[in-house]
């Protein structure tokens, strides 16, 4: 090979092998872009309802958090969010929204938000009266089933046959009988009812008529558990419990919170003792606020809370109603125990 062909030959390897070497180092690179030109717009509804839709757009943008100054929170991906204010009169909120890029890096914007809230009636937004006799209506009610302690080594297993949750003669009778269950290895059946993905709302009053069973290791309850335990899981979801009572203490009935920090034995509740809770009808209650919950039973109240941004009793909750047996809480099973039921009137949420 001629000398003139050997320098050619060594030119072009050293170029291709310093353009692939540019080139992987260009393409190599690792930097991040903050999202830019955050752009946040709120539409107030004029009714005096408090809602208010916002949406939020921002380059190199894929998810954004929002802060409605309220206390109450949300993310998303699409940048879209509503809000219902609850507190009456015109006030003034610092909204603030969170643009977050691929790489972590985020911008962020405020903007206030002046929201007139009309004070009035509560309007009823979900009920169940329990007047058509049969299994409890699908449109409103599913079941957790199965056994396994349910976290509070529980001695029952949850069914969805009639013989453990009915409605009949305008009420929801949920029964709790000592037979041998479906797995062959429970002492005894019961139901658990829940309007989970049927139903959920954030703030407002639910109210509750019911007669509670009688015997020692029963343990009825009336309760909602925040729409993301599925992701969260418990007790960062939050869980309100509006009504327990154990059948080893008869007429105690109690009011809980359980979140982070207060959960389990650690729980944030009170009690309240009335009279004939398992012979005769009583009104459970919740009033929930972005300021405050409060549990009660026939207008007294049981246990009060401050609501704040930093528990999680600020997003969509649902409903749970179930008849347990023994457990942690509900202690020892009366050997003489054969069957007794929960009846529920009705269940009405208003807000």
């Amino acid at each position: 090979m001629s000398a003139i062909k050997k320098l050619t030959t060594l030119l072009l390897l050293f170029s291709s092998f310093t353009a692939a070497s540019c080139k992987k180092e260009s393409g190599g690179s690792t930097a991040g872009t903050a999202p830019t030109n955050l752009l946040v717009n709120a539409v107030v509804s004029a009714d005096g309802s408090g809602n208010v839709s916002f949406t939020a757009t921002a380059t190199n943008a894929v998810s954004f958090d929002y802060e409605f100054g309220d206390g109450s929170i949300a993310t998303g991906t699409n940048g879209s969010s509503n809000n219902r204010y609850t507190l009456a009169g015109t006030n003034t909120y610092s909204v603030k929204v969170t643009a977050k890029g691929n790489t972590g890096l985020t911008t962020t914007k405020t903007i206030g938000v002046t929201v007139t809230v009309t004070a009035g009636t509560p309007t009823l937004i979900w009920s169940d009266e329990f007047n058509t006799d049969g299994l409890p209506d699908p449109a409103k009610w599913g079941y957790d089933l199965g056994a396994g302690g349910w976290g509070n080594n529980e001695a029952e297993y949850y069914t969805s046959r009639s013989a453990n949750a009915v409605v009949i003669n305008g009420v929801l009778k949920i029964t709790a009988i000592k037979e041998l269950a479906p797995d062959n290895v429970s002492a005894y059946t019961s139901a658990r009812l829940l309007t989970k993905d049927k139903f959920a709302f954030k703030y407002g009053k639910v109210e509750i008529r019911a007669k509670l069973p009688a015997g020692g290791g029963t343990w009825p309850a009336l309760w909602m558990l925040g729409s993301d335990v599925s992701t969260t899981g418990w007790p960062g979801c939050g869980e309100i419990d509006i009504m327990e009572h154990l059948g080893n203490d008869l007429n105690k009935i109690y009011g809980t919170l359980h979140y982070p920090g207060h959960s389990g034995g650690n729980a944030d509740g009170g009690n309240r003792t009335i009279t004939n809770a398992t012979t005769e009808f009583h009104i459970y209650s919740l009033e929930w606020t972005v300021a405050a919950i409060k549990i009660s039973v026939d207008g007294q109240l049981i246990h009060t809370v401050a609501n704040s941004a930093s528990i999680p009793f600020n997003h969509n909750f649902f409903l749970i109603a179930n008849v347990a047996m023994g457990g942690g809480f509900g202690g020892a099973i009366d050997p003489a125990f054969t069957s007794a039921s929960m009846e529920v009137d009705y269940i009405r949420v208003y807000q």
